[in-house]
């Protein structure tokens, strides 16, 4: 039976000084109104273009992000590396518009696929659409309206930027995970990820899509996929995780009249990620899958499933992943443990990073418990330290 508990292996990467900072810094994350008075603290900085970087790149970046570049994330890697932890490339620039930025992301995530080629320390690419689209495109693309000419040739143009992505993996070898977004333009992503994996997934798993099983439709399609997928003849790639953009639903549900995409409460959230495991599991001659949770429970669950059905620690089409600054606990215990484990690693210029930044700190804070744990589990290893 896999243990969390022990702080020993979680942070044998950090310093002291790695450890007080991380302290710090939950801290202050824990406290809702402190986001609150940074956020807007930060976007008036911003505004402002006041000399807000260096302090930024010295905290919260360095906790949660690997550099400004491909080449800055080197030394991230390597020290994950040493403890057999993955990493994922994330460009984590948000918010862009124009076709001349969407085009330089698509560059960038080639070059994180190119830089995880033929090294075992990468073991995925990964990207969002909306950041090689804009949304109210891929919002038309979903709506199932009838499309004009210019903006049939303004969703081909996502189409052909994702196609790209997506051959440069199939290619390079490097599964690639494609991010979930919000529920009303998710079913654009999925008939492309679909698309996708019919052209690049007949022999494995390379193109990924991801499930957010906070939404009450999810294991439903899943059994779908696993049909389709089964007729098909294709591997589906899977990255299951709970979600990200609970209160944005519920807020638009409400104002627009339609029933709530979103679970009645976190414990039907979490049967149904336990429960897609199961079915993930039980049919790994479709699915590969990487599970992309900060919960220990569902951790836990997945290690009795793979020893279930008979599936291996190293097998690497199952895959455990968390958020680089976050859940060592659990990375670092898994890895340790003989499972394969990655961490995602958000990079890119630090002014262009802050929408993401500010959004982990709001999901840190929003979600109960997570940012208490962190700091109980700091405070054991900083005074089993002192004790020695």
């Amino acid at each position: 039976m896999i243990s969390f508990d022990n702080t020993e292996i979680a942070f044998q990467s950090k310093s002291d000084k790695d450890l007080k900072r991380a302290y710090w810094l939950f801290r202050i994350i824990g406290s809702p109104k402190v986001v609150s008075f940074g956020k807007w603290a930060t976007n008036l900085a911003l505004k402002l273009h006041l000399p807000i970087r260096r302090p930024v790149k010295a905290t919260i970046f360095k906790q949660f992000c690997g550099g400004e570049s491909i080449e800055d994330c080197k030394t991230a890697i390597d020290q994950l590396g040493k403890f057999h932890v993955g990493t994922i490339l994330d460009y984590s620039v948000e918010g862009k518009t124009s076709d001349d930025d969407f085009d330089r992301t698509v560059e960038v995530i080639i070059q994180t696929i190119l830089r995880a080629k033929n090294d075992p320390q990468i073991p995925f690419a990964v990207f969002k659409v909306t950041g090689i689209g804009r949304f109210d495109t891929i919002e038309l693309a979903a709506s199932g309206k009838q499309l004009n000419e210019k903006e049939k040739q303004d969703v081909a143009i996502i189409h052909s930027r994702i196609d790209r992505i997506a051959k440069a993996a199939f290619d390079n070898k490097v599964p690639l995970f494609i991010d979930a977004e919000e529920t009303w333009i998710q079913d654009a992503i999925d008939t492309w990820c679909w698309e996708m994996m019919l052209r690049y997934n007949r022999e494995r798993a390379i193109v990924y899509n991801t499930l957010q099983m906070y939404r009450h439709d999810r294991l439903e399609f899943l059994q779908k996929m696993l049909t389709q997928s089964k007729e098909a003849g294709v591997f589906y790639g899977i990255k299951l995780v709970r979600g990200a953009y609970m209160e944005k639903e519920r807020e638009r549900a409400a104002q627009k009249g339609y029933p709530s995409p979103i679970q009645p409460d976190k414990a039907a959230t979490d049967r149904d990620y336990d429960a897609a495991l199961e079915v993930i599991t039980k049919n790994n001659d479709v699915f590969a899958l990487c599970a992309g949770t900060h919960n220990e429970l569902s951790s836990e669950k997945l290690t009795l499933l793979l020893a279930e059905n008979q599936i291996e620690k190293e097998d690497e089409r199952f895959y455990f992943a968390q958020l680089l600054g976050m859940s060592d606990h659990i990375s670092y215990n898994l890895s340790y443990a003989g499972y394969r484990v990655a961490k995602y690693v958000p990079f890119g210029p630090v002014r262009e990073v802050m929408p993401y930044l500010l959004r982990r700190a709001d999901e840190n804070t929003s979600v109960a418990g997570q940012t208490g744990r962190e700091l109980s589990l700091i405070q054991k290893e900083l005074k089993r330290r002192a004790g020695k």
